[in-house]
């Protein structure tokens, strides 16, 4: 009789591969996360109870086979495995390593459900295809015929290479156009490499130069090229531009220094670490070395922010998010690994009033007054005693001119007698509480009456999510309709935009979301196009 191979849940605990310890990782950009041994992902794989209805396959945007490639992997069959997770999914390796399978694939597993923790799935996802690329088995792009219709697609991003990938297999003449000088999005621009190295993008994206998609890169549509001369080149054309545009506080007068926009900070990081020079992070502008790191939001980007800021050495991080841990809409995998590397979450918290700048020996003594003039009993930084220190108030400061005339100084500002240089120097914070649920069923945040506090801060990183860019005013382009919240109007089923030939995937399309989902997009917009494609020359030959 045969050998189970599978369903040994009950006595195989889970175990994901091994992370580095955390002094070690937060010294440097590689993953955390170490390689499975072959015979560890063969007895992960094991764990798998291949349901009838499997739930982690339901539950991926892509619906990849996952219980058949678990299967194949617990006997061994490596290639097989890999062959079958490709089938479904253009970028396995990349999904293995950034996708949040905590809320999706693994944190629907049915043994997890059950108690017996979920199947190590994007781990042993990343072993099959890093073994692929190892042993040479993912193939080259070689159509079996090629084509004469051209497409052009803009945007380097996940949805768009998903698309390119897809339609250069199938012969069509495709061509990428970015913004950027190197294609991948925020794949190469946005994540950092502790969680996704930028080889394994770059080694993607000459597989698909060499299988002959032409990249354009540095094309800024309404700048450096029209969209109508991309249009008039193509048979059809695919938007697939993300989203880049990032949300602000709602708080006037920041100052000139020291608040940054997440984007920008992440760019600046991912390009140092691709040996490029900056000179915002030469200059101290976007490097968090030696400072006082605030970061504001909650999502996977403040995650990658806080992270990030660890790695450049800064002196504390800590991460103000408005809701509680069990509302936080980041992956809570990640929450676990940056408070391992020492960042600190100070949960029911949102900022009001930036604070002003004082520099040098003078901050320090400031400081002191602050923390020590009239007793700190509880550790916030603040006298608490006001018989002995009046309350800390910060001085809100105008980008260019400093201090707003007439406003209340605190203890740094009376110690020192300035608040200079438009620089920031801390934030007034409210304490909040969980109120009523709103319309989306999330417990809305209140202010607590009398709850302020002031965090001091050389560094405040707003990572508060993202938002379209107005891309019919800034592509001159008309009649390409968009949603209220700026998105582009396309039909979910085929991508169509209101232009005919014009098609648009991923965030542009859904706003914000998971790189798995622009995939997802990106494939099925292929095949629409292919398929229109190929109906115009059946009606062209007839």
């Amino acid at each position: 009789m045969a050998t189970q191979k599978m369903l040994k849940f009950v006595n195989v605990h889970r175990q994901m591969p091994e992370k580095r310890d955390p002094a070690e990782r937060s010294d440097d950009f590689h993953e955390i996360y170490r390689e499975f041994a072959a015979a560890k992902a063969e007895e992960q794989a094991s764990r798998c109870s291949q349901c009838g209805v499997p739930y982690c396959q339901s539950h991926c945007p892509l619906h990849n086979n996952i219980p058949d490639w678990l299967r194949l992997t617990a006997e061994g069959r490596t290639q097989e495995a890999y062959l079958r997770a490709q089938e479904t999914n253009t970028f396995p390796e990349i999904c293995g390593r950034i996708c949040p399978q905590d809320r999706l694939c693994e944190g629907n597993c049915v043994i997890e459900q059950s108690g017996h923790g979920t199947v190590t799935i994007g781990a042993i996802e990343k072993y099959i295809t890093d073994t692929a690329w190892q042993e040479g088995w993912v193939e080259p792009i070689r159509p079996v015929a090629e084509r004469s219709e051209s497409v052009g697609i803009i945007g380097a991003g996940p949805g768009g290479l998903a698309a390119a990938d897809r339609l250069r297999r199938m012969g069509f003449q495709v061509t990428v156009y970015d913004r950027h000088d190197r294609a991948g999005g925020l794949m190469i621009y946005g994540i950092p490499g502790f969680k996704l190295e930028k080889h394994v993008v770059e080694r993607r994206n000459r597989l698909l130069e060499d299988g002959g998609v032409e990249f354009v890169l540095g094309a800024d549509v309404g700048a450096t090229i029209s969209f109508d001369a991309i249009r008039g080149k193509h048979d059809a054309v695919l938007i697939a531009t993300g989203v880049y545009q990032t949300r602000d506080l709602d708080i006037d007068n920041p100052p000139a220094r020291g608040v940054v926009r997440a984007l920008d900070y992440l760019t600046a990081s991912n390009r140092i670490d691709l040996g490029d020079e900056v000179p915002d992070f030469e200059d101290g502008e976007l490097n968090a070395a030696g400072k006082r790191v605030v970061v504001i939001g909650g999502g996977d980007t403040a995650m990658d922010c806080v992270r990030t800021a660890i790695r450049q050495g800064a002196s504390s991080v800590k991460c103000l998010y408005r809701r509680d841990r069990a509302n936080m809409p980041g992956s809570q995998r990640e929450v676990q690994n940056a408070e391992e590397e020492g960042v600190e979450f100070v949960w029911l918290s949102a900022p009001n009033a930036f604070a002003g700048h004082v520099a040098g020996e003078a901050a320090a003594v400031s400081e002191a007054l602050v923390a020590n003039a009239g007793g700190d009993v509880d550790g916030d930084g603040i006298g608490d005693n006001p018989d002995l220190a009046p309350a800390h108030v910060p001085t809100e400061t105008r980008a260019a001119t400093g201090p707003v005339e007439g406003a209340i100084a605190g203890p740094v500002e009376r110690a020192t007698g300035t608040a200079g240089e438009g620089r920031v120097a801390g934030l007034r914070v409210t304490r909040m509480r969980l109120g009523a649920p709103d319309v989306s069923g999330r417990q809305s945040p209140e202010p607590i009456a009398g709850g302020d506090y002031d965090e001091p801060a050389d560094l405040v990183i707003k990572a508060l999510g993202f938002e379209p860019e107005d891309l019919p005013r800034l592509w001159g382009v008309e009649g390409l309709e968009v949603t209220r919240w700026g998105t582009i109007k396309a039909d979910y089923r085929t991508h169509r935009t209101s232009l005919p030939g014009v098609f648009a995937v991923g965030d542009i399309v859904r706003g914000a979301s998971l790189v798995v989902w622009a995939i997802r997009d990106g494939r099925e917009a292929a095949d629409v196009i292919a398929a229109e494609l190929a109906g115009s020359e059946r009606v062209a030959a007839e």
